[in-house]
């Protein structure tokens, strides 16, 4: 079975493990009955065991719904509410006075010097200190009111440029009361992407911090011809001579406070109606263009409706820790359903996240340990590294500590799969290992890209909480699907929300089709409220992945292929573009990295690949006979011609030149192949392995190479 794969090993003596495994199970044994009465699981056994989605009809390629919506699906959180500056508006009148949006302070940066020379910035940090709804309600009012002076109008763009803090939020809802349409860009995109997003979106007003400005905004100013205002969020920039003219640097506060002297008395001239955008949200192309999202307000507004029911009892005792970039539509979408629900948003950066971070003062507290939040969102990339750190700590602990360890994770390993809870181990095994998140976390939401079964199951048994893996994209705000929390299952991203349904449609070059058995597969394609209005400024490509059907309802086409199993709930298990997004979030178009290195003497054909649960790229080479040949005459290698291929030593060799060139064609760092084969065979249609038109064929060539990519990818290596 797939746990019996994952579990760990021991080096315990046979017999006293026969010993052990007897007293495990008359403890078993002796506790089931009164914890199967008092701990209510019988109830979440039987639930995930229910069928999550359905079909609508008997149609193959029939639209699954969720079965709580299989009539009617979800579109608003509350009634009347169907723009976000109502949703606000009623969650500040509800929870008035209770903490929303709260900022540690900074009691001391110091710079530290590494033994390498380097010097680290480390910081010391304080409390968190706490707005109230109706604080944030009010600068949100006055930074509305404050744009208007600057001359910002209704239905106009305005960028924000900066990284996940307060501030981001209460420019956001200040926006949205305004229907300014919001323009969102990541803090880590290079000048020629946010060059591009800034003047595509003609906006004359970036929101931004003093880091970015100087960092980031700075060389590209004036390639933004348009730009008129600049207003940092966190106090007062040195001015430079070198800005261009007719450009002026404000503070938030500045601004809030013209909002404040101008008043409430000239009403708000515009508020937005359900339809209107939101978010123009860039998120980044497969040509290397981002491509801006057009978000309306009941895209929004339907898509956290759909994720709010999946987190149960979500209300007031919630904390919620962000320091994902609110850029992001994961990030963004999480912090709106905790604002419309009452809970508290803690803000924190991956530099200070926890004890161990790097900006984080040996001795001091990390942000986790502070906040202590009861929920968090992930990346994969997070918890692998989470998980590493973990299993170091593991192996170094003495042969009884590790062996105790062992026992009791594959102990809790076997019980999560019958559905069954482990509280002993929980407090007197795995409680060091949740305090490293705060010790509360109660339900960790994983998305961006596939988390690995091992690292899931890991998540599950040492944070003691559940796991709710999700899919969704930018194009459909974020929402898809999420797991329940009381399915323990791996691999899958869950029953569709109960705001849109899904359906699949054969992709016959790929080889998926909706009549499939056991399960039905093909491209998936979402419907729902949720699903947006399209790429801004982009006709062409909005027509080739929305479509509208016969009912008005309007459909994405994801480009990814899944299979419905039998529960209802979804598997991601292709990919029809060619576009990976790497584990920590990147996106590698591998037709893009192929072209440029394609023309390159030394090759004749190459295929990139890359796994999103990996965190860079690898590829195949047909090197060319003559140039190679030549290539190990002068690095003085001799051999046949399978064994110049076959040398790890002339990988290595060509590996260089691949990358000289993938430099010289301005690829990215994450771009560029970390490892090859070297193919002595030419790929010809006969091989199969490429199309009459000698065009890659993928899915045959990562079947081929299989091997070869555990090798690459490490995967022999225990």
């Amino acid at each position: 079975s797939q746990a019996t794969k994952m579990k760990l090993k021991h080096n315990i003596n046979p017999v006293l493990l026969q010993f052990i495994n007897f007293i495990v199970l008359l403890y078993s044994l002796v506790t089931y009955i009164p914890w199967y009465i008092l701990s209510g699981s019988k109830q979440a056994i039987a639930k995930a065991k229910q069928v999550k989605a359905r079909p609508v009809n008997n149609k193959p390629g029939g639209a699954y719904r969720s079965v709580n919506s299989l009539h009617c699906l979800a579109s608003v959180l509350y009634p009347g509410c169907d723009t976000l500056d109502k949703v606000f508006k009623y969650a500040k009148t509800k929870y008035k006075d209770k903490k929303l949006l709260g900022t540690r302070e900074i009691l001391k940066e110091e710079d530290e010097i590494q033994p390498s020379g380097k010097v680290f910035k480390k910081v010391i940090l304080g409390k968190y200190s706490w707005l109230s709804y109706e604080d944030v309600y009010i600068k949100a009012v006055n930074f509305g009111n404050g744009l208007a002076v600057l001359g910002q109008q209704p239905k106009t763009n305005i960028a924000i440029f900066c990284e996940t803090r307060a501030e981001w939020m209460i420019a956001a809802q200040a926006c949205f009361m305004c229907n300014y349409q919001l323009v969102t860009l990541y803090a880590t995109l290079g000048g020629p992407a946010i060059v591009h997003g800034l003047n595509e979106t003609e906006v004359t007003t970036i929101i931004t911090s003093k880091e970015l400005m100087q960092t980031k905004l700075k060389e590209i100013v004036s390639q933004v011809p348009l730009l008129r205002h600049i207003i940092t969020v966190d106090g007062k920039p040195t001015t430079w001579s070198e800005f261009p003219k007719g450009v002026i640097v404000h503070t938030m506060a500045s601004v809030q406070a013209m909002g404040a002297k101008a008043g409430t008395g000239n009403k708000q001239p515009s508020r937005p109606v359900p339809s209107d955008i939101a978010v123009i949200m860039y998120t980044s192309g497969s040509t290397g263009i981002p491509k801006g999202v057009m978000i309306s307000h009941c895209n929004i507004i339907a898509g956290i409706t759909g994720m709010a029911e999946r987190i149960p009892n979500l209300g007031e005792k919630d904390i919620y820790i962000g320091y994902l970039p609110l850029a992001h539509v994961l990030e963004l979408s999480a912090e709106l359903v905790c604002l419309s629900h009452g809970c508290r948003i803690g803000y924190s950066s991956p530099q200070t996240l926890a004890d161990q971070s790097s900006k984080i003062k040996k001795g001091s507290k990390g942000d986790v340990t502070t906040l202590k939040p009861t929920l968090m969102a992930a990346v994969p990339e997070i918890m692998d590294r989470i998980y590493k750190n973990v299993m170091n700590k593991v192996n170094e602990m003495t042969s009884f500590q590790r062996n105790l360890f062992i026992l009791a994770y594959n102990y809790k390993m076997e019980q999560i799969s019958k559905g069954y809870t482990t509280p002993l181990c929980d407090s007197l095994i795995f409680r060091k290992v949740r305090m490293l998140l705060g010790g509360k976390i109660r339900v960790l939401l994983c998305g961006g890209a596939p988390l690995s079964a091992a690292t899931q199951r890991f998540m599950n048994i040492c944070f003691c909480c559940p796991v709710g893996q999700g899919y969704g994209l930018t194009e459909s705000a974020g929402a898809g699907t999420i797991t329940e929390v009381w399915d323990y299952t791996t691999g899958r991203v869950g029953a569709p929300l109960v705001c849109c349904e899904i359906k699949l449609m054969n992709w016959e070059e790929g080889g998926y089709y909706n009549t499939d058995k056991p399960y039905p597969r093909g491209e998936i394609l979402i419907g729902g409220q949720n699903v947006t209005v399209g790429y801004y400024k982009n006709e062409a490509r909005t027509r080739k992945d929305f479509t509208v059907d016969e009912n008005g309802q309007r459909w994405l086409h994801t480009g990814d292929i899944g299979e419905f199993h039998h529960d209802g709930c979804l598997k991601i298990i292709d990919r029809k573009k060619d576009l990976v997004k790497l584990q920590a979030g990147e996106y590698v178009s591998l037709g893009k990295v192929e072209a440029a290195l394609k023309n390159l003497p030394l090759v004749d054909n190459i295929c990139a690949y890359a796994s999103s649960f990996h965190s860079y790229v690898i590829g195949f080479v047909v090197p060319n006979q003559k140039e190679l040949a030549e290539l190990a005459r002068k690095k003085g290698f001799k051999g046949t011609w399978e064994e110049i291929c076959n040398s790890p030593e002339m990988e290595k060799e060509v590996l260089k030149v691949l990358a000289e060139a993938a430099m010289a064609a301005n690829l990215e760092k994450f771009e560029i192949p970390v490892k090859i084969r070297l193919s002595p065979d030419p790929w010809t249609p006969e091989t199969g392995l490429v199309t009459d038109a000698f065009k890659l064929k993928r899915k045959e060539l990562t079947a081929f190479y299989q091997t070869d990519i555990d090798r690459m990818y490490g995967k022999n290596i225990k």
